[in-house]
């Protein structure tokens, strides 16, 4: 069985849990009470505050809150899914700060990367909400057409806080 670590991290929209591996990889970051939290994980997991890795990405988390512009480099990670989840969150970090893409939009991408004519949307939505590294893989930036906010596994309260630190516009 796998070890995996965790610890809190106190954000000004609530409580996030951080989670890595055995080798410090970030491989979980959830508001509490979110959909899906853990989903990801097929070990234990125990409380360990005093890792490395946790002060890097609490630094990267203060920053962020703070309204700057920390980069998804900075943080090691490692995701885990399958292949069509794990292609959709590579393109999710590759969502500039402050802006926002169309799930119509990832599934085109996929589309292409896939050699076919079409994607569903739905799919790719499936996909976002299961996103298990919140704010750094930033899920939050995924919008509906029309600029309309959908679906966020922690609340649509919180995506809309996220965007609105970014100053992201969210009129189309």
């Amino acid at each position: 069985m796998k070890t995996y670590y965790k610890t809190k991290y106190k954000s000004s929209i609530g409580n996030i849990i951080i989670c890595c591996d055995e080798k410090e990889k970030i491989v979980g970051l959830w508001f509490e009470n979110q959909k899906y939290f853990a989903d990801n994980i097929d070990g234990k997991i125990t409380e360990n505050n005093n890792l490395k890795i946790f002060i890097k990405v609490k630094d990267w988390l203060d920053r962020y809150f703070a309204g700057q512009h920390p980069n998804i480099k900075e943080v090691p990670i490692k995701l885990i899914g399958n292949d069509f989840r794990k292609s959709v969150w590579k393109i999710l970090c590759n969502i500039p700060y402050g802006k926002t893409i169309t799930y119509g939009d990832i599934a085109k991408q996929i589309a292409k990367q896939q050699g076919t004519t079409k994607m569903s949307a739905q799919a790719v939505g499936g996909a976002v909400g299961h996103n298990p590294i919140s704010i750094i893989v930033p899920c939050h930036r995924v919008i509906g057409k029309n600029g309309k906010l959908t679906g966020y596994a922690a609340g649509l309260g919180k995506k809309k806080k996220l965007l609105e630190l970014e100053l992201a516009n969210m009129v189309k």
